[in-house]
């Protein structure tokens, strides 16, 4: 322990330090420097110094040795008496003590009852203040007693650190190879996180303690003098553990500071942060929420904050797979702040997301106009541009984001993906063996190069690719490959031969083929059953109740506005048409609803919002959505009925326009059976029937095999019969075992799947 000897010794340097003029005492100049040497981080106005040293002056009045000032005997009872914290003054001013010769060791200050403040003087608090937030004009530390709860806490985490590397709990992952999540993380401009994921193990007895003892901390801080120094602990002590990534830690901390100071925004946008690396997307979205009032409500004050809470709200709602919603918080960012180029690159992000192509190249090249050298940006714009079919430039664009970031996984990955549509099978492998080099365990790429392996015709690598991916996962897509993979080698071994004793084939011409009898589908029909059977799976509306429909119809009130065309309409913007879809798919996960979303945005928002205003009809939306649904096929008819019942220009009756019955029917077959798509939408302009329909009338016209969508009876037999297995029978066409419906050749007596037969296989009898 230090003695009373080495703590006035260090209060004598300090003395001797600001006695600049060697008179033996501290003037209000010399008093004037010392203050403020000693809170480097606190912006003392004349006002405020001159207070400070009139209370010291008047206070410690027998220590005032006339025009000399304070004497060191005064600046020592001032330590005595609380006034300043002699260790943490002679560190910030980086003073050193002269060593004791007899002891051959350098003099340590008197300890304090703290553990901590034994290792205070080992880690200079000097260096532990260099934190880019800490000295933050707008957000940093305010009160100097806070800097003692920094450092305090630094010095826990310091041991915490250590005792568990030591113990090989403590590890860190690079995640410098992945797309960056893009997110303001702090309201500094330039504050990131760090590139290294920190992963704590929080069961152990150190932890414990160290949870124990930052419940110490924070009830110093709560025992602050005044509510704003509380405040200003809290925030600190958060910041601190953000920065080390114990986020649940640093989520109490917000949570104290936003009962404290509600109306704040940053403890709002900071424990949001938190909720959002925790998982807790939902929660985060309320934090942002609450930041964004506070903001809005306090003017100028947090003006210059909006943009990132902006962005962080965008993310917290593509975390709830809700994109639409998050591009306009994400435009928002970018148009209060032109240059923030990572707003436009999440903005291009999310539009690639829900399949709006071209929106998106515009921001994603902006964002990398503004920043050249964003790997990210290039790797979205380039699946971006495969989007739009400009191939061989995406390959160009993701080179260059590979260039910028060898390592990059999602381009590296993507383009692998590029290259097997292309068929450029050896190039594809090629790069799924990179993603392996920086991510091993990559389940994905590894059953992808096997894919390629074989499309280059390298079968035994493909066999010990598919191998190594098992290893990885027991996915169901790994064992239906390998079972391919050994009737591809069945079919190699019986060349042209048949299978499950069917007869070997040649190519022949589809169109000699012919039906059996009438039962047997229309090669074209049920192809379009197919694709429609497609987008039910992909948006799960095949699990939605259509009563849903009717029961969203009844509850939501929308208001009513004009079209171009001057007639009224139930219609709203399409972020808002995805909070209702959230409803009607609550019961998918986030990353499955963004899926639905954009199959929906591409195939039927596209067609419904044929101006681009960015607004749907609502009646008209349900009415394309019932025939999907769930429920008996008489349902499905009648409530897609009621929704043009629901329409302002049919609302209060029971029959519908006959103009509209044959809008709808014509969108329905523009929407879902594109071959007759265009043209009939033309004809529509041209109606002036002004007569109305019943609901039996309404019927004959979708009934209709040939203009209504008499296609729903085929969709019917599919919903209910695509999980049919036909024992060990494979498709002659892609070896696949065959599910659902099966088409037999009846002479030579191959099968094939449905997928195969719709899409027309040259295939006939031998």
């Amino acid at each position: 322990m230090a003695t009373r000897g080495s703590r006035s010794e260090k209060v004598k340097r300090i003395f001797q330090q600001f006695d600049t003029n060697r008179d033996g005492g501290l003037n209000r100049d010399e008093m004037a420097a010392l203050v403020v040497a000693v809170n480097p981080r606190v912006k003392f106005s004349d006002e405020q110094i001159n207070a400070i040293l009139d209370e010291v002056f008047r206070t410690y009045g027998e220590f005032i040795d006339g025009e000399k000032g304070l004497t060191y005997d005064g600046l020592l009872r001032t330590y005595d008496d609380g006034a300043g914290d002699v260790d943490r003054d002679f560190d910030a001013l980086g003073l050193e003590l002269n060593f004791d010769e007899n002891k051959g060791a350098s003099i340590v200050s008197e300890a304090s009852s703290s553990s901590i403040a034994d290792e205070r003087v080992i880690e200079s608090q000097k260096k532990q203040r260099t934190v880019a937030w800490a000295v933050s004009p707008h957000h940093g530390i305010v009160f100097d007693d806070t800097w003692k709860l920094v450092d305090d806490l630094e010095i826990l985490l310091k041991r915490l650190k250590a005792k568990q590397a030591k113990d090989a709990k403590f590890r860190n992952d690079n995640f410098d190879a992945y797309s960056d999540a893009g997110w303001s993380r702090e309201l500094g401009a330039s504050a990131e996180l760090s590139e290294k994921r920190v992963y704590w193990e929080e069961s152990g007895p150190d932890y414990a303690l160290f949870v124990k003892e930052l419940g110490a901390l924070r009830s110093r801080a709560d025992g602050a003098r005044s509510r704003e120094e509380a405040f200003d602990g809290h925030m600190a002590i958060g910041r601190v553990l953000y920065e080390h990534q114990l986020f649940k830690e640093a989520l109490i901390c917000f949570k104290r500071s936003c009962e404290l100071q509600p109306m704040d925004v940053r403890p709002h946008f900071r424990a949001g942060n938190c909720l959002y690396v925790l998982g807790k997307s939902k929660e985060a979205k309320e934090e942002f929420l609450l930041a964004l009032e506070s903001a809005e409500a306090g003017g100028n004050q947090w003006g210059y904050l909006l943009p990132q809470i902006y962005v962080n709200l965008g993310i917290a709602l593509e975390g709830e797979g809700m994109v639409l919603s998050a591009c306009e918080y994400y435009r928002e960012a970018a148009i209060l702040c032109p240059t923030h180029y990572r707003a436009l690159k999440l903005l291009g992000s999310a539009l690639f997301g829900v399949g709006e192509y071209r929106a998106a190249v515009k921001a994603l090249e902006e964002a990398i106009f503004m920043k050249p050298d964003y790997a990210d940006a290039h790797c979205d714009l380039a699946s971006a541009l495969h989007g739009m079919g400009e191939d061989e430039r995406a390959i160009e664009v993701f080179q260059k984001a590979i260039d910028l970031k060898p390592g990059h996984v999602d381009a590296l990955y993507n383009l692998g993906g590029l290259y097997m549509d292309l068929g450029r099978f050896q190039r594809a492998s090629e790069m799924y063996t990179r993603v392996l080099a920086v991510w091993p365990n990559h389940w994905r790429a590894q059953l992808n190069k096997a894919v390629s392996l074989l499309g280059a015709g390298e079968t035994e690598e493909a066999k010990k690719a598919l191998k190594e991916a098992l290893k990885m996962t027991n996915r169901v897509e790994l064992h239906d490959a390998i079972y391919h993979l050994k009737q591809l080698q069945k079919k190699k071994v019986k060349t042209n031969g048949g299978t499950n004793g069917e007869a070997a084939f040649v190519i022949m011409d589809p169109s000699k083929f012919k039906t059996l009898g009438e039962k047997t589908t229309l090669r074209q029909d049920l192809g379009n059953a197919l694709q429609i059977r497609a987008f039910q799976r992909l948006t799960r509306l095949n699990r939605c109740e259509v009563d849903l429909l009717k029961k969203e119809m009844n509850e939501t009130d929308v208001p009513v506005s004009y079209s171009g065309s001057g007639g009224p309409q139930k219609s709203i913007r399409k972020p808002n048409l995805e909070e209702v879809l959230r409803k009607l798919l609550n019961f998918l996960k986030p990353e499955t609803f963004q899926g639905a979303v954009k199959a929906i945005n591409e195939k039927i928002l596209s067609v419904l919002d044929e101006t681009g205003s960015g607004r749907v009809d609502l009646g008209m939306f349900y009415a394309v959505l019932a025939p999907l649904c769930s429920g008996p096929p008489d349902k499905r008819k009648r409530i897609a009925f009621d929704a043009l019942l629901w329409r302002p220009v049919n609302e209060g009756g029971s029959h519908i326009r006959k103009v509209d019955a044959v809008q709808y029917i014509k969108l329905l077959r523009a929407i879902f059976i594109p071959s007759h798509g265009a043209s009939e939408m033309l004809e529509v302009h041209g109606e002036t029937d002004t007569s109305m329909v019943s609901f039996n009338e309404f019927l004959i016209m979708f009934n209709d095999p040939d203009w209504g969508f008499g296609i729903l009876s085929t969709l019917l037999k599919l919903e209910t019969g695509d999980r049919n297995r036909h024992e060990r029978h494979v498709c002659s066409v892609c070896r696949y075992p065959i599910i659902g419906s099966r088409f037999k050749e009846v002479k030579s007596h191959f099968s094939l799947c449905n997928q195969c037969y719709s899409e027309g296989p040259a295939i006939g009898d031998n």
